[in-house]
């Protein structure tokens, strides 16, 4: 298949099937350097802003977790269909991780708060630290290197990016966030980590750009993240035993919490309804 620009760009190479073909992450700087080329050549007097919805951001999520479980899923058939099970001894695990001391979390930790800044996911960090450090540390861990690298996003936002930063944000939703902590100062910080309708590394910036202040940020996030991580390390921590076809009391215990936390959303809904609350947003 040959794209309409190497037509254009090349029309011999093109059309003797030679073109060549760029693969990631190339691909993606090429994108830039296409968009940066048209900036500069169109003297066009209006850009269009992408625009976010609430209802965008429920589809993307809800498609971004039947992914994951997709994954998790297909992992599992895999290595049931290979014998690898036998590998996959946990308490033999993190004795291998305990004889590294101190070292071994540090390097998750440190992991962990830079993913953040990076705009890195933290759903797979979160389900390693489950499987490695077990339901107990690895709670600590976790939320400690995570509130750690949501304040480092904070704080580069507000101290060193922020040009960037604004040049990111550029979405309504995300002045409304501004006009929201400006309203309502942390428990708008409490609303977003609880009812996730922003994308959450991005998240960390925009926070940087309001006027809240840096310990209420850092406490409320701790706070408010802790009961989503409780329940994602408590179900990865026996993600091992299910691979291996045991049910443990740690997978229901961690799949009712993932439960109760993914409907948070509907019990504030239906309590603002009854109590006639406007959202912060």
């Amino acid at each position: 298949m040959v794209h309409a620009l190497d037509v254009l760009c090349e029309p011999e190479a093109a059309l003797a099937g030679k073109s060549k073909v760029s693969v990631a992450p190339f691909t993606y700087l090429n994108r830039l350097r296409i968009k940066n080329f048209f900036k500069k050549a169109a003297n066009a007097s209006v850009s269009r802003e992408r625009t976010f919805t609430v209802s965008e951001g429920k589809k993307k999520g809800w498609g971004g977790r039947l992914g994951i479980l997709a994954v998790l899923v297909a992992a599992i058939v895999a290595v049931r269909m290979t014998g690898a099970t036998r590998y996959l001894d946990q308490e033999a695990l993190r004795q291998l991780i305990a004889a590294y001391g101190m070292l071994a979390p540090l390097i998750y930790m440190l992991i962990y708060a830079v993913a953040p800044a990076l705009l890195l996911p933290g759903l797979p960090i979160t389900i390693a630290g489950g499987i490695l450090f077990g339901p107990f540390w690895g709670v600590i861990y976790t939320i400690t290197s995570s509130t750690i690298g949501a304040c480092i996003a904070f704080l580069v936002s507000r101290y060193v990016a922020r040009d960037w930063v604004e040049g990111k944000l550029r979405s309504p939703r995300w002045r409304r966030l501004d006009e929201g902590v400006e309203k309502h100062g942390w428990k708008v910080v409490a609303f977003t980590r609880l009812i996730p309708l922003f994308p959450f590394n991005l998240l960390n910036y925009a926070f940087g750009m309001t006027k809240i202040g840096f310990w209420p940020y850092a406490v409320t996030t701790f706070i408010c993240m802790l009961p989503a991580c409780i329940a994602f390390i408590v179900f990865s921590s026996s993600l091992l035993d299910l691979v291996r076809g045991k049910i443990s009391a740690a997978l229901i215990i961690g799949i009712a919490l993932i439960v109760l936390v993914s409907l948070i959303p509907l019990f504030y809904r239906r309590y603002q309804k009854k109590k006639g609350i406007e959202d912060p947003l």
